[in-house]
């Protein structure tokens, strides 16, 4: 949701592809500064003023710590939502879920214990709520290699520190315990 001049009237629903990077840029558009090259992200005032439906053909997303190390990468396009995990895990890491009246249901129900698989694909338009995961069906074959190999590009264009190995926390960073439950026991220094 967003509100401000220059285009930004009530009323307005737009279901483009769109990115938290896409902000600084409309920001400059807004302002009429030259955005630096370095920018990554489009400006969302050609959606704004109606002159276009859509500005990016696909986003990324990335994860390394919230309250405990996950580290997963993502992309989404019109039509499909792909997920990658890079850690060894194949169990929730329940610490980066709020405590919550849901998070004590799924708990009771074996959350802690349900597979988190290295890969996932989603075909937002006949599974919009992404409850079918078909990295491994057949039938989608070579749009898992093109989402993987889309995701790849981005992760080498952006030079992904992933590619290395695992992400390194900040220094004095604190962290969960991954096979902890709650965001709110003791952090510890991350290794």
């Amino acid at each position: 949701m967003m509100r401000g001049p220059g285009g930004f009237s009530g009323g307005k629903v737009s279901d483009a592809l769109v990115s938290q990077l896409d902000l600084f840029p409309t920001i400059c558009e807004m302002l009429d500064i030259q955005a630096p090259a370095w920018l990554e992200g489009r400006s969302l005032m050609p959606l704004i003023r109606g002159a276009k439906t859509e500005i990016n053909d696909e986003v990324f997303a990335e994860v390394n710590y919230h309250a405990a190390y996950e580290p997963k990468r993502g992309m989404r396009t019109r039509r499909w939502s792909y997920m990658r995990n890079y850690d060894e895990r194949r169990r929730p890491v329940l610490p980066n879920c709020d405590d919550s009246l849901s998070k004590d249901v799924w708990l009771e129900f074996g959350w802690r214990n349900r597979p988190v698989p290295p890969e996932q694909l989603f075909d937002l338009v006949f599974d919009p709520e992404e409850r079918h995961n078909l990295a491994g069906d057949p039938a989608v074959t070579n749009v898992l290699a093109e989402m993987r190999g889309r995701l790849d590009s981005w992760m080498q264009r952006t030079s992904d520190p992933i590619l290395k190995g695992p992400v390194k926390a900040p220094p004095g960073a604190l962290v969960n315990n991954p096979d902890g439950t709650s965001p709110k026991e003791p952090p510890v220094p991350a290794a």
